[in-house]
């Protein structure tokens, strides 16, 4: 009986209890109107809540009365509260979280650029990308020469981008300018660019609608960002036929400062012995490169680093002369190259951030030109025409470029955050040429401003603005900056830019007249991307438009003048897609590039396709890892089509025209390269060795970039690279860590 009057009293306080809570309901959904599982509901500071199901949907109920808070979260969205009166009621809730801008998730401003290095995203191309795509030989410009956007120009150092002459791309490091990023210009061969790809973490390569913190460069930047700290301490070595190279870098115990030092020495004769060149080398061709590094961290986690490099080269070349069957022209080359750079990154606290950095380099290149017999003696024409006596010259040309610039960063609202900034330039100019001295001294300044504004994660725009002032030709211009990305679907987006760039007119024009105003292009840009980790798909058009180019004026005794009526266009569509993903241990990407564009420039007597452009270009780069014999073979195949030539010379007029023109044959070029890991460990575990092959042209094409013709234009003849081939083999060496496991895992 006690039993059964328990179970009542248990029943009845059951339902009183019951009929007491009130009922919360609801569904929760994200921004888009989604519906968002997983979530968690619950009265603040009390025991009651619920999970959200699959639809979004929640239900549960509560005996607290009154005014309460109820509360609303998930991972990667942002916290939901309002204030609820539980009462009588059932209460129907209708939720929406938004989600919280975080930088692994949000959209990324990609118009016109390719980032590599940056942890937070998948790279283009990497140092050791670099190193391995057959044909680089690990220069930098020769890698990039593979992504869209560029051409395939053989026959003078540059990036040639977009329509864009190789001297319209300019290469920063650490945001400083590089005034001599390659070694000094030969007659009709591309000189490579001085700075190993191992010392950078990062790469950002534009194609255009580059960022407001960086000007004077028409058409590209190429921005470098130098490593930190090295993981260890190791000793280097490299040797090969052509070169010999020993360094270190030291890391402190407390690895929190480092230092390192290398010297190398480049000798091509015994490698000119076994491969013939068509030049005849007087001077073999010799460079001393060294270059040192210091390194440490600050109290607040800051970084200061400061880079030295310093470069001795010299070399002699002789060919036939153009205008004559019988004598020889005489090329010889001495250069001095010495770079410094020192940066400062700071975190200052609430959100802000400093980069400080200071430049300073000077390059010195003796020039000596001469008229020579076929007994290689020098020849000397004192009535002859005004072309062979100006044949016989000697060029001493100075250049030296001082910097200093300062940027601030602060984060605003989220991941939000504003740039600004200032830099200074001091660069002097010196050539004596033909018993003529010229000089040019400029005091170059800038000031400019960038925002980044996350609305979403979907949703972000880059808005800038940048002042620049030229002592030298007395002109100031403002060019605005713009570029909006927007989250498409998983993994893509798209993004547009368009931006106003300026440049001085180069050296050699101002030695004329310092009149001369900015040239300018304006550069509008759509890009679709999707990106994942191992494969990246990649489109872009664009199309630019040139001002203010300069112009050649033909002036009395082979004098010329220039000003700045040029003008011109761009306009195409660059394809990229790689993929590291479909077949293991295989790495392969595509680009394509068409291109249309004219210019009415230095000589050109109408707007015409410059002749370092071809209409279409293309690339196929693979590279095959074999784990098992620790080996990589790599091949690269790059296309482009016929590049104009064009023989302009002056009429009776004084005006210049077309006297003959054509196109080249198509470049095609298949590259290889192999590397070897072999195993050391049982003689040293700590012991790390590369031996590396590489072969450029391997079908032996006839590559022609242009013509030359004499000075009456009765004769021309082919521009074509020093040989058909080039070949290297290479062992390089480390002690102190090693390297192997890192290697495959990278497949190298």
């Amino acid at each position: 009986m006690k039993q059964i009057l328990l179970l009542q009293a248990l029943v009845v306080f059951t339902i009183n209890a019951l009929s007491a809570q009130i009922k919360i309901a609801g569904i929760v959904k994200d921004n888009k109107n989604h519906p968002l599982p997983g979530a968690s509901i619950a009265i603040a500071n009390s025991y009651d809540g619920a999970t959200t199901d699959s639809s979004g949907a929640f239900s549960f109920r509560t005996t607290e009365k009154g005014e309460h808070i109820i509360t609303a979260s998930s991972i990667g969205y942002n916290t939901f509260e309002q204030k609820i009166d539980i009462d009588k009621e059932p209460i129907k809730l209708s939720i929406s979280l938004k989600e919280k801008l975080d930088e692994l998730k949000a959209v990324m401003v990609t118009a016109g650029s390719f980032a590599a290095g940056d942890s937070k995203r998948a790279a283009v191309l990497s140092s050791l990308d670099v190193a391995t795509t057959a044909g680089s030989n690990a220069d930098i410009t020769a890698a990039l020469k593979t992504l869209p956007g560029t051409q395939q120009v053989g026959e003078q150092e540059g990036l040639f981008v977009r329509g864009g002459a190789g001297y319209e791309t300019k290469q920063f490091i650490d945001g400083t300018l590089v005034n001599n990023p390659y070694f000094s210009s030969v007659p009709d061969i591309a000189s490579r660019g001085r700075f190993s790809p191992f010392l950078f973490k990062g790469t950002v390569f534009t194609t255009g609608g580059y960022s407001a913190l960086y000007g004077q460069a028409l058409s590209s930047a190429l921005l470098l960002e130098s490593i930190d700290l090295p993981e260890k301490s190791e000793i280097d070595a490299s040797i090969s036929p052509l070169l010999a190279g020993l360094g270190t870098q030291q890391l402190a115990k407390n690895k929190k400062s480092s230092w390192g030092i290398n010297y190398s020495y480049v000798n091509v004769s015994v490698y000119f012995k076994l491969v013939k060149q068509t030049p005849d080398y007087f001077k073999i061709p010799q460079f001393h490169n060294g270059d040192a590094n210091f390194r440490f961290k600050t109290k607040r986690g800051g970084m200061v680093k400061y880079y030295t490099t310093f470069s001795y080269g010299k070399l002699g070349l002789r060919r036939p002369d153009i205008d004559s069957l019988h004598l020889k022209d005489a090329f010889g080359l001495t250069n001095y190259n010495w770079y410094n750079n020192l940066s400062w990154r700071e975190n200052l606290g609430n959100g802000w951030k400093m980069n400080l950095g200071t430049s300073y380099s000077t390059n010195k290149d003796n020039i000596s030109q001469q008229i020579q017999d076929q007994s290689n003696q020098p020849k000397e024409f004192v009535n002859g025409s005004y072309w062979m006596q100006n044949k016989n010259f000697g060029l001493q040309h100075r250049q030296d470029l001082s910097q200093l610039r300062a940027v601030f960063e602060k984060k605003l609202v989220g991941i939000s955050s504003v740039r600004f900034g200032s830099e200074y330039w001091y660069s002097y100019d010196k050539s004596f040429i033909h018993d003529s001295l010229y000089k040019l001294i400029d005091n170059y300044t800038s000031v400019f401003a960038e925002t980044e504004i996350y609305l979403t994660n979907d949703l972000a725009a880059k808005a800038g603005v940048r002042f620049e002032n030229s002592s030298l030709i007395h002109k100031a211009d403002i060019a605005p900056r713009l570029s909006l990305a927007y989250k498409t679907g998983k993994d893509a987006q798209m993004s547009v830019a368009y931006g106003i760039f300026y440049q001085k007119p180069e050296n050699n024009q101002l030695y004329y007249s310092t009149s001369l105003g900015m040239t300018k292009a304006a550069h509008y840009i759509i890009n679709y991307q999707k990106m994942t980790h191992e494969r990246i798909f990649r489109v872009e058009v664009y199309y630019k438009k040139y001002e203010n180019l300069i112009k050649t004026i033909p002036a009395i005794n082979y004098t010329f003048g220039f000003d700045n009526n040029g003008a011109g266009y761009a306009k195409g569509i660059d394809v990229f897609w790689r993929d590291k993903k479909s077949l293991k241990n295989f790495d392969y990407w595509l680009s394509y590039s068409y291109i249309d564009t004219k210019r009415d420039y230095l000589n050109y007597p109408k707007q015409l396709q410059p002749n370092f452009v071809a209409n279409h270009t293309a690339s196929v780069v693979m590279k095959r890892f074999f784990t098992k014999i620790k080996s990589g073979f790599n091949f690269t195949y790059s296309y482009a089509s016929g590049r104009p030539y064009y023989n302009l010379i002056i009429n009776s007029n004084n005006k210049y025209f077309i006297a003959d023109e054509g196109k080249t044959k198509s470049y095609n070029s298949l590259n290889f390269s192999a590397e070897w890991v072999p195993s050391i460990g049982k003689i040293n575990a700590k012991t790390f060795i590369v031996l590396f092959a590489s072969m450029t042209n391997v079908l032996g094409q006839n590559q022609v970039y242009g013509y030359n013709y004499s000075y009456n234009g009765m004769y021309k003849e082919p521009i074509m690279p020093p040989a058909k081939r080039f070949y290297f083999i290479g062992c390089f060496l480390s002690w102190g860590v090693d390297r192997s496991q890192d290697a495959i895992n990278n497949n190298l």
